[in-house]
């Protein structure tokens, strides 16, 4: 079993479902969380572990630290990874003095004011790190559709199931499919001299290598194309599927590493990855991608069917089944933008919508603490 931390962010807002930006204090009250350059939204970091169990925890705890702050200004945490309702048309800064965040705010502007969860797996063997990144990069469409949770923004539908994946500053706009850790910190040092990359941490893309010293020092794969899972169940069911990928890569690279069993190049690899990605942006589990074995059609529902089905076997044997489960729900019943939706579609409001979404948060969180106050 690997190791697994979360980067989670989260919107602050009113019962109402208004983005309130109060990132500047919490961040002086609550020392797990750290603030974005704009106000309204906030991120905190769970430590590592191999354990589901502890990392359902490592979840909701600061979910419900949170909440018992905000509860005294009468806010709360919002659902969703956009500005459902607006206001896109000015940045609230979360720190005036700070001169990166002066950057993003002149570049990229309310494009990156989203809320999203970043899965960090420990990869400290640097040969798979760098294959399970290839593989994980072209089928990361499908971690999205399983997540979409944004097809708000401004008050109004946008047309998109991730809104948030369609705004977000793809950076550098071309990324390579790279062959190995040499060619990585190759690659991010000529970005760097061109200006196309401010820092060693400024690549934005579906999943990149992480570790403690970039681009030289790595210990992990990052997958940062998910929205935010606002269900603890279904964000460790998506970590599952994603461990499970990765141990079955390392039992068979031949069969799995794109290099290794694609019909591909890489730069079509890298072009063809890239294009799932709107895909899946645009229409999640309802799109049709192209298969990175052979460039074939193949519907985003079907091919993670089918995923669940490879590693199925193996989730048996290191008793994790069950973890998976409410990937089922997610195939059967479709994921959060899709539901939502569906009720807009017959006439319930964002704000009731986003209302709804508030309360199951609240119920799931304090069905945690009953359930473990019993224990």
């Amino acid at each position: 079993m690997l190791l697994k931390g979360f980067e989670v962010e989260l919107f602050t807002g009113t019962y109402a479902g208004k983005n309130v930006g109060v990132a500047s204090a919490i961040t002086q009250d609550l020392s797990d969380f750290v603030k974005e350059p704009d106000q309204r939204n906030l991120e905190y970091i769970t430590v590592p572990d191999q354990r589901y169990a502890v990392l359902k925890h490592a979840l909701l705890l600061p979910r419900q630290k949170l909440r018992k702050w905000l509860c005294c200004k009468k806010l709360t945490i919002l659902p969703g990874s956009t500005l459902s309702l607006g206001n896109t048309k000015i940045f609230e800064r979360s720190d005036s003095e700070n001169p990166y965040h002066s950057f993003i705010e002149k570049n990229y502007g309310t494009n990156v004011v989203t809320a999203s969860i970043h899965i960090n797996l420990g990869i400290e063997n640097l040969a798979l790190l760098f294959s399970a990144l290839r593989l994980v990069r072209c089928e990361a469409s499908l971690f999205l559709a399983l997540s979409a949770s944004s097809p708000f923004l401004d008050g109004y539908a946008t047309g998109a199931h991730s809104q948030r994946w369609v705004q977000f500053p793809k950076t550098p706009a071309n990324v390579p499919m790279f062959v190995d850790h040499a060619h990585y910190v190759a690659w991010v040092e000529e970005q760097l001299s061109k200006g196309k990359m401010q820092n060693e941490r400024h690549l934005w893309t579906s999943v990149r290598p992480n570790g403690p010293d970039r681009p030289h020092i790595l210990n992990r794969l990052e997958l940062r194309i998910c929205d935010l899972v606002a269900d603890a169940d279904l964000l460790l069911a998506i970590t599952a599927l994603l461990e499970l990928r990765i141990i079955s890569l390392k039992n068979n690279m031949k069969k799995l590493d794109p290099i290794e069993a694609s019909s591909k190049t890489q730069e079509e690899l890298s072009l063809l990855a890239d294009e799932n990605d709107l895909m899946a942006a645009k229409s999640s589990l309802d799109a049709n991608l192209s298969h990175w074995k052979n460039g074939k059609q193949i519907n985003c529902r079907d091919w993670i069917k089918e995923l669940l089905l490879d590693v199925t076997p193996l989730a048996k044997e290191l008793d994790m089944f069950e973890l998976l489960q409410p990937i089922e729900s997610v195939l059967t019943n479709g994921n959060q933008s899709m539901i939502w939706l569906d009720s807009y579609s017959k006439g319930l409001s964002i704000q009731s919508l986003l209302q709804k979404g508030i309360s199951e948060m609240e119920r799931e969180e304090t069905n945690f603490i009953q359930i473990n106050s019993s224990h």
